[in-house]
């Protein structure tokens, strides 16, 4: 069994940043990919970014990519998402999940744990 905890979501202005962290407990935490996804009110949980155990391989959605960073440190049993230049459309609830392979995937069906989110709210 696999616990996620996340944590750093919250109230920011148009152009500001937050990082997420996501804390794992229960497993072997480095063995396995990790990624976030969110979802806004009314629509489906879409993926935001992926990293694989090692952390020396990413991937992001298109809609994220340069202006957000996902991170981990094995050590810390943690992972990342630092979100910069953030848009009212980075609006809503952020998850973090687990696979059980060592690579990173973006399709959400392959993650095996959830977290139960944070809120991320963006104002303009």
């Amino acid at each position: 069994q696999v616990q996620l905890v996340e944590s750093g979501g919250g109230l920011v202005q148009a152009g500001g940043s937050l990082r997420l962290s996501c804390a794992a407990s229960g497993r072997t935490f480095s063995s396995g990919g990790m990624g976030w996804f969110r979802q806004a009110p009314g629509k489906e949980r879409d993926f935001v970014a992926t990293i694989n155990w090692s952390g020396g391989s990413t991937d992001y959605a298109d809609s994220v990519k340069g202006r957000f960073a996902i991170s981990r440190d094995n050590a810390k049993n943690t992972v990342y998402l630092q979100m910069n230049s953030l848009k009212p459309e980075d609006t809503a609830v952020y998850f973090c999940a687990i696979r059980g392979g060592k690579n990173y995937y973006r399709d959400r069906g392959t993650y095996d744990y959830w977290g139960q989110g944070t809120q991320v709210t963006v104002s303009s």
